[in-house]
């Protein structure tokens, strides 16, 4: 069966190390757009945070989809039209922010194009700013600005300080939760069974697709479910060896063209 849609993580799989795309996988993903070739970003990072590689690749003129906050939300980026989104349950928002607080690390949340956080100045905050380039909107008191229902939260610490915490609030906040780091300081809270093979099946039925036609790139271990679940799963050759693992096929590295390989053997 041909493969008619590739799915890309962001970071260490589409971008370089200087977070930008390669002139030679720019062209290659151009050119498989034009042969009718679907194009998903799918990464955890924020919308807005995804955008701006949306509009680089053209993806409202080819069609092309966005799966943010690790499949949270997946949107038609032609017609902006959410395709699926789940947020984190309303009833217990209070929860995560009383966690925070107990176990002193900062937090924040996102409101449209923005981050929202009662620590501005912190380093890490800055840091999920700049990689999404996003501002950040200082609240005084985060649980009584929130008025939406979030779909996920960061909890900021160093690793060593992370490691200790991750633990007490899985427990804490139970199976209607997904908490995992992204990395040694950011701890993911979000909706519970959500990962990015999940949401890939809700747009694969949502455009009549199998998952044998499509393949999926990555480096993390947030990218092992869409690996598996892939007709092709595929690991970049800077991926942590357990994901390596999982994968049909390991092809570059991110800062050697990995995607554009991929493109030219299999598309």
């Amino acid at each position: 069966m041909a493969y008619r849609m590739i799915v890309l993580d962001l970071d260490g799989t589409l971008t370089t190390s200087q977070k930008v795309i390669s002139p030679k996988t720019y062209e290659a993903l151009m050119a498989a757009q034009e042969r009718g070739i679907r194009v998903v970003l799918a990464s955890g990072r924020p919308t807005q945070g995804i955008v701006p590689l949306a509009k680089e690749l053209k993806l409202d003129r080819y069609g092309g989809y966005i799966l943010s906050f690790n499949g949270a939300k997946v949107i038609d980026f032609r017609h902006q039209e959410v395709i699926f989104e789940k947020s984190l349950p309303e009833s217990r928002i209070h929860e995560v922010v009383d966690l925070a607080r107990e176990y002193k690390v900062n937090l924040l949340t996102y409101e449209n194009e923005s981050i929202i956080t009662e620590t501005p100045g912190d380093i890490y905050v800055q840091k999920e700013a700049a990689i999404n380039k996003m501002s950040v909107k200082y609240v005084v008191h985060l649980l009584e600005y929130i008025y939406f229902p979030p779909v996920k939260f960061l909890m900021l610490a160093d690793g060593d300080r992370l490691a200790e915490v991750e633990p007490m609030v899985k427990e804490s906040l139970g199976d209607q939760f997904n908490v995992y780091r992204s990395e040694p300081y950011f701890l993911e809270i979000m909706p519970e069974n959500i990962d990015k093979a999940y949401s890939l099946g809700k747009l694969l039925k949502h455009l009549g697709m199998t998952r044998e036609q499509m393949i999926c790139c990555g480096d993390g271990y947030n990218d092992v479910s869409m690996i598996r679940y892939a007709g092709l799963g595929v690991a970049m050759a800077n991926a942590n060896e357990a994901v390596k693992q999982e994968a049909d096929y390991i092809t570059a590295g991110n800062d050697d063209d990995g995607i554009a390989h991929v493109i030219e053997k299999f598309l």
